[in-house]
């Protein structure tokens, strides 16, 4: 992006520097809807350079959390730069509903930013601001406390996203000592996990009373924007999941338990191969994943693997496992250079492929709608991000063939992605209705939280699985789950897009030409139109009803039977 407004060699250090760009923003005089609407594209790519800074202060954290000057420049800008940030925006936010020019913007997108822009406005309160501040502070402690988790195992430390490597082990003896070090280790942070979550979620609560809310379930609702499904949409989906996808995964554990010839299926059964076959080794080193991952996108589109191949040429990937470095993976839209940046844990496995192309569906998005004229438009819902990684993971699936060239271990390949959609959402649904009574139970004990997450398992996990003698490790087990620490609610947009995913799959089966012309089509449009109507323009429904839900697992249940 060419910079107009800021000055081409500024860069984000202190507030003081950044500050006379904001105040230049409040007091300069629009008269006309053109002026608006240049005033509009300075704030966009002012709010570009900030929000480019700060992801940059975010990935370098994560890539090393031992570093503590990283950890220190994050907190810099937390602390100091985005408080700030707050007060300022919400002045601008006011400027923009106040002129009497917007309604005459009538080009697509922006009333779609108003509405968000309104709802910004609705919700933000000066003294909820250090409680933000203070909130990204213990968030970032969730990437800490699992960063410097590890296992001893033959020798060698290594990360409990590597020891993963060992539940896959055709040694039954082997996968049991191993899924115990694991938990003994998770074990050792288990209070420490709890004392935080309490933290966060009396700090939450408390943002939500500010803003006039009585919980922060019903807050969250609407600072997430959720203007096209209710509350009750979600309580809905969570019973239908329960209905129609927790049937197919007790039928698949029997299946598995019988296949394993066990008479007791344990914990560290459920990720050893069932044909008793090694576990899968799409790709051997991170170069390796990068080449293979830039071949399949090319079979779906060319403009996909130019996509991963641009983020490789610009460093914008970093794919290894490590000790030090937070867990998990993610996709960073960097606003400003329009590359974005994928972080992720690879250790060799077909989880790690499907971790890749997840995240590779992300940066195709980013590229997608870099064009659009506001940042706002390049920042969409996470129903619709999400659509466009999990869609990218069945579809590219098609494809795998490049990491698989035995075709009986593209097939195990594709059983286990199919497998992983099936085991999705009860997952999604237990980890959403987990957080619905959390924070409508603010005050609860540990004991309470503990007692009511066994009761979702009860209802969304395997009934087929042992756990006799390790009810404390089942208990625990919703600690693993990142968002329930560092982006409260945002999960069940997994569950809404694996649905539109697996019709996105459907469509791509059927003609997979138009299927990607409408992929991309839907995605270019970023946020400037509703959900619905995004949906929509890649050729699927934004349904979650239990009949659509029926009929979309009963197709993915057809499909695996089929491989």
């Amino acid at each position: 992006m060419q910079r107009h407004f800021v000055k081409p060699d500024f860069t984000v250090t202190t507030w003081e520097l950044l500050k006379p760009y904001f105040d230049e923003l409040e007091a300069r005089k629009i008269s006309s809807a053109e002026e608006l609407e240049i005033w509009l594209k300075d704030y966009s790519e002012l709010s570009a350079v900030v929000s480019e800074d700060m992801a940059w202060r975010y990935i370098k954290m994560t890539c090393d959390t031992a570093n503590t000057a990283l950890r220190d420049s994050f907190n810099d800008f937390v602390q100091n730069i985005e408080p700030n940030l707050a007060s300022v925006g919400n002045e601008l936010n006011k400027k923009i509903i106040a002129s009497p020019y917007r309604e005459q913007l009538k080009k697509t997108g922006y009333d779609i930013y108003f509405r968000g822009i309104k709802n910004s406005i609705d919700l933000f309160r000066e003294e909820n601001i250090p409680l933000n501040t203070k909130l990204q502070e213990l968030e970032q402690q969730f990437g800490e406390i699992n960063g410097a988790q590890s296992i001893e195992h033959n020798g060698e430390k290594m990360t409990l996203q590597k020891a993963g490597i060992f539940l896959k082990d055709l040694n039954r003896n082997v996968r049991e000592e191993v899924y115990n070090k694991v938990q003994t280790r998770r074990a050792q942070d288990e209070d420490k996990l709890n004392e935080l979550f309490t933290k966060l979620i009396e700090l939450r609560h408390q943002v939500a009373l500010n803003a006039g809310f009585k919980n922060y379930r019903d807050y969250k609702h609407q600072a997430l924007a959720r203007f096209d499904y209710t509350v009750q949409d979600c309580l809905n989906f969570h019973e239908a999941v329960k209905l129609h996808a927790v049937p197919l995964i007790n039928e698949h554990d029997k299946k598995r338990k019988q296949k394993l010839n066990l008479d007791d299926y344990r914990p560290w059964d459920t990720s050893v191969d069932e044909d008793a076959l090694p576990p899968l080794k799409p790709f051997s080193s991170a170069q390796e994943l990068i080449d293979k991952t830039i071949l399949c996108f090319n079979r779906l589109d060319n403009f996909f693997g130019e996509c991963i191949n641009t983020m490789q040429q610009l460093k914008r990937l970093d794919l290894e496992s490590r000790i030090g470095k937070a867990p998990g993976g993610y996709q960073y839209p960097l606003y400003e250079t329009n590359v974005p940046f994928i972080f992720m844990n690879a250790v060799g496995l077909h989880r790690d492929l499907v971790t890749m192309v997840h995240e590779g569906g992300h940066a195709v998005h980013s590229f997608l709608d870099f064009d659009l004229d506001l940042l706002d438009f390049k920042s969409p819902p996470s129903e619709v991000a999400e659509l466009a990684s999990m869609s990218m993971e069945l579809v590219s699936m098609e494809h795998w063939d490049v990491f698989f060239s035995d075709k009986e271990e593209l097939k195990r390949a594709k059983r286990q992605q199919l497998e992983g959609v099936m085991d999705t959402l009860p997952w999604i649904a237990a980890i959403d209705k987990f957080q619905h009574w959390i924070y409508e139970n603010p005050k609860h004990t540990t004991e309470e939280r503990y007692a009511t997450w066994q009761n979702m398992m009860r209802d969304f996990g395997s009934s087929v699985i042992n756990y006799q003698g390790l009810e404390a490790q089942l208990k625990r087990r919703w600690q693993v789950q990142l968002h329930l620490y560092e982006v409260p609610f945002y999960y069940i947009e997994y569950g809404f897009a694996q649905l539109g995913a697996i019709a996105m799959w459907r469509q791509y089966k059927q003609n997979p030409k138009q299927a990607v012309e409408n992929y991309k089509r839907a995605l270019a449009l970023g946020y400037t139109k509703s959900i619905p109507e995004i949906y929509k323009a890649a050729g699927i429904k934004f349904d979650f009803s239990p009949a659509y839900i029926k009929e979309l697992m009963d197709f993915v249940k057809e499909e695996y039977e089929k491989v």
